[in-house]
């Protein structure tokens, strides 16, 4: 018990001298002299950049295209629940369909479609909007005829 005690005190001690030492040496300072230009006390610190908003991205079906309003409404099925994102499409939207850009009217309801967006000012801005290709169903097999 008699060594916790002196450790502790030790440690208290230590600091006191540290906090001491550090405040003689603010004292110690010399005042720069009139002629020259007096230091600034703290520069401002430069303007963080905005954070990046970060890309989110919803992979359903075409629910609704809005031309007047440029709005896409997709419907992505999560756990037996249906959940609708509305995404802003603008000028600075890529729409694409493979490697062929596609306009907002090329979007229909029912394609199956994957946006990439962020969030700004309550909207979902819509970055890229990418238009599926409908799978080809394969036709059922025929039996060959006998010649």
């Amino acid at each position: 018990m008699k060594k916790a005690i002196a450790i502790f005190v030790a440690v208290i001690f230590v600091f006191a001298m540290a906090s001491f030492s550090f405040a003689t040496e603010e004292k110690k300072a010399a005042p720069a002299p009139a002629s020259a230009p007096a230091p600034a006390e703290k520069k401002a610190e430069p303007a963080k950049p905005a954070e990046k908003p970060k890309v989110k991205q919803v992979t359903g079906n075409v629910k609704a295209v809005d031309m007047k309003a440029m709005t896409i409404t997709v419907t992505k099925m999560m756990k037996d629940k249906a959940e609708d994102t509305v995404a802003t499409v603008s000028d600075k939207t890529k729409i694409m369909m493979g490697e062929v850009q596609k306009a907002l009217a090329d979007v229909k309801v029912g394609d199956k479609v994957t946006v990439k967006y962020t969030e700004a000012e309550g909207k979902n801005m819509a970055k890229r909007v990418a238009i599926h290709e409908p799978e080809k169903k394969a036709e059922p097999a025929k039996p060959m005829e006998k010649k």
